[in-house]
């Protein structure tokens, strides 16, 4: 769960922390000057109590002032797969027993010594010059491990839809017992056949071991060719031959060798009492086999979704978007679309709440969220005080840690079997995180006109293009906009002041 751990609070007094100092920037000759008087302090500094959570590595902006770095191509996290930069010193060795934290580790409430000791000894390095270069590339090693540690963090559901949650400790197991029927449909393929044999297999032999003792009892066994012996079952002499005819009267062979006779009433009895069971098994086995072929669930395969979300503006609203398409012909009847926010947060009481679920609106007020999904659809979350992205921006979105499932739902289309999954409903799924978000881009056209008919080129179902997109919130736009309403109107009033005639007095 340490992926989803929320950020620290503002004011972090409240949960038992010490507030952090600014990193204050300041030219290179103050630096020097600096770097005197914290020579000096060095000792009382490493005795002073420190923060109990890791500083956050400053992302794309140094201090001002010191030498301008090279240019670099791409963003920090391709320079973290190129491997270090050659402009950077070598890596010095860490010190034993040192631990490097991952971002999303600051809200851990206690951190141990060994890194407060780190952080410290860091902090207390007097800035020289010559460090300078070594404190830039440091900060790139920080943020490439904090893009590393978010690459790597757990989805609760993957790109393919499957949920990465283990249900484990169920001390009540007979609740599955109880609907046996779903229990056998949710069994994988291989334990599903295994099940199916061994039921046939398992009533085969039973009865055929009753059947053995039966004629060993009654003695058909030591008669065999006896014309005067009145057997109860004819031809059996052996476990086999009773297991033949299990077989042949469960499964209705009947070669004719191998009988019950009316001799024995125990012998008519078994043989109704086995039909029965074997009709029972049939039905259960066989409705199991059939829901489970046709069960709609591979029907999500051709259920696409884009690989990444975008923000962009649309109808002057801040907008998040993503794309989904069927690449079938027989198209999903009553297509419903849904999304749900996986965050974790902490309450102002303090109560951590982790992987909690919120609801983003697609248009379930106007019915938008209802598809017919013939063609590639751009699905729209507005952006606005109901959502749960009212305050997200470009900058807080690289550091904050979330999850958006994306469910989709509809019943398959009827073919020209009527049997073959006829009024099911399939569910497709998919996710995105933080880092698959694109902010300032939009999707690509894939439609076109050809020859009297509409043509999808699957393509460019990818594809996206860079659109001018403002880097503030929804809130601030909006914010940002009242106040130039405001400013309007109070300028309307000043000049229709200004130019409204004067009233004078009459002769």
């Amino acid at each position: 769960l340490l992926a989803y751990l929320p950020r620290p609070p503002t004011d972090t007094s409240r949960y038992g922390t010490f507030p952090q100092k600014d990193h204050l920037s300041a030219p290179p000759g103050a630096l020097l000057e600096d770097g005197r008087q914290q020579a000096a302090a060095t000792t009382a500094k490493r005795s002073a109590p420190m923060p109990n959570y890791l500083s956050a590595p400053r992302r794309g902006g140094f201090v001002p002032g010191e030498p301008s770095l090279p240019p670099s191509r791409g963003s920090l996290a391709t320079q973290h797969h190129r491997g270090r930069p050659s402009w950077c010193p070598p890596p010095a060795s860490q010190e034993a027993g040192a631990r490097l934290y991952p971002l999303h580790a600051l809200s851990v409430a206690n951190i141990p010594n060994s890194a407060r000791g780190k952080t410290s000894a860091r902090s207390s390095t007097v800035p020289t010059p010559e460090g300078l270069q070594g404190r830039r590339c440091k900060l790139l090693e920080d943020d490439n491990l904090v893009q590393a540690g978010k690459r790597q963090r757990q989805r609760y559901v993957t790109k393919v839809g499957k949920c990465q949650v283990n249900l484990g400790n169920i001390q009540d197991k007979k609740r599955f017992l109880s609907d046996i029927f779903t229990t056998i449909v949710d069994l994988k393929y291989r334990w599903f056949l295994f099940v199916f044999m061994m039921c046939y297999i398992v009533t085969w032999v039973v009865f055929g071991i009753i059947y053995f003792l039966d004629a060993w009892l009654r003695g058909d066994v030591g008669h065999q060719g006896d014309p005067d012996w009145r057997a109860c079952i004819e031809n059996v002499d052996s476990f086999i031959s009773a297991l033949l005819l299990s077989v042949e009267s469960q499964r209705t062979i009947g070669y004719g060798t191998r009988m019950v006779t009316a001799n024995c009433a125990e012998g008519v009895i078994l043989l109704m009492a086995q039909s029965i069971i074997g009709s029972m098994i049939d039905a259960m086995m066989v409705g199991c086999m059939f829901v489970k072929i046709s069960r709609p669930k591979k029907r999500a395969q051709t259920l696409i979704f884009s690989k990444n979300c975008v923000i962009s503006r649309r109808d002057e609203k801040l907008c998040l978007m993503f794309r989904v398409g069927d690449l079938r012909e027989s198209h999903m009847v009553d297509a419903k679309i849904r999304a749900k926010l996986i965050k974790s947060r902490q309450t102002a009481e303090g109560e951590f709440i982790p992987l909690e679920q919120s609801e983003l609106n697609l248009g379930y007020d106007t019915g938008e969220d209802r598809l017919f999904l013939v063609e590639p659809q751009i699905i729209c979350h507005v952006i606005n005080s109901h959502s749960p992205f009212w305050d997200l921006s470009a900058e807080s979105l690289r550091r904050e840690q979330f999850e958006i499932i994306i469910i989709l739902e509809g019943i398959v289309e009827a073919t020209g079997n009527p049997c073959l999954a006829a009024g099911m409903t399939c569910q497709a799924r998919t996710s995105y995180t933080e880092d698959e978000i694109l902010w300032g881009y939009r999707f690509e056209p894939c439609m076109s006109l050809e020859k009297g008919a509409f043509h999808v080129d699957y393509s460019r179902f990818e594809m996206t293009f860079e659109v001018q997109t403002p880097a503030a919130s929804a809130k601030e736009l909006q914010e940002l906009r009242e106040l130039e309403q405001q400013e309007h109107s109070t300028l309307s009033l000043y000049w229709d002041h200004l130019v409204q005639p004067c009233s004078l007095p009459g002769p």
